[in-house]
């Protein structure tokens, strides 16, 4: 279910879990998690739209592993569909051990974007040059 390594690409979001973000077990609150994985799509759909964009929606969250006070969190985002005001983003979250250097997936999502303007309404995303698959 895990794979072996994380994507060979940049996280748009890297971060050490500190005590303050656990549930009464002592593991990191998954709305936690989920909140790092929410800004890690936002800036890249913010980027891509070259301005505000606001989460429309959260689809298929799935939490494959805990995740510990220390761990280094990594979140990866890639936009995988346009639309006109829409950017699908699909988000993973890895952690590393303070002291290893193995890596896990320990969450994924696939988060919704829209692109809005300085009056809180949809707006167009203009489609680059890229090999993203537009949305009907």
């Amino acid at each position: 279910m895990t794979e072996p390594h994380p994507p060979a690409r940049e996280p748009a979001i890297r971060v050490t879990t500190q005590p303050a973000d656990t549930n009464p077990y002592g593991d990191i609150f998954g709305g936690w998690l989920m909140g790092q994985m929410d800004m890690a799509a936002g800036l890249v759909a913010s980027r891509h739209s070259k301005g505000r964009a606001v989460t429309a929606a959260v689809d298929s969250m799935q939490f494959h592993h805990p995740v510990y006070v220390g761990d280094e969190v990594s979140v990866f985002a890639e936009i995988v569909k346009t639309g006109r005001t829409s950017m699908t983003i699909e988000v993973e979250a890895w952690r590393r051990g303070r002291f290893g250097e193995s890596h896990e997936k320990v969450t994924q999502a696939s988060f919704v974007f829209v692109a809005i303007d300085e009056q809180g309404k949809p707006r167009a995303v203009e489609l680059e040059t890229s090999n993203l698959p537009k949305e009907l």
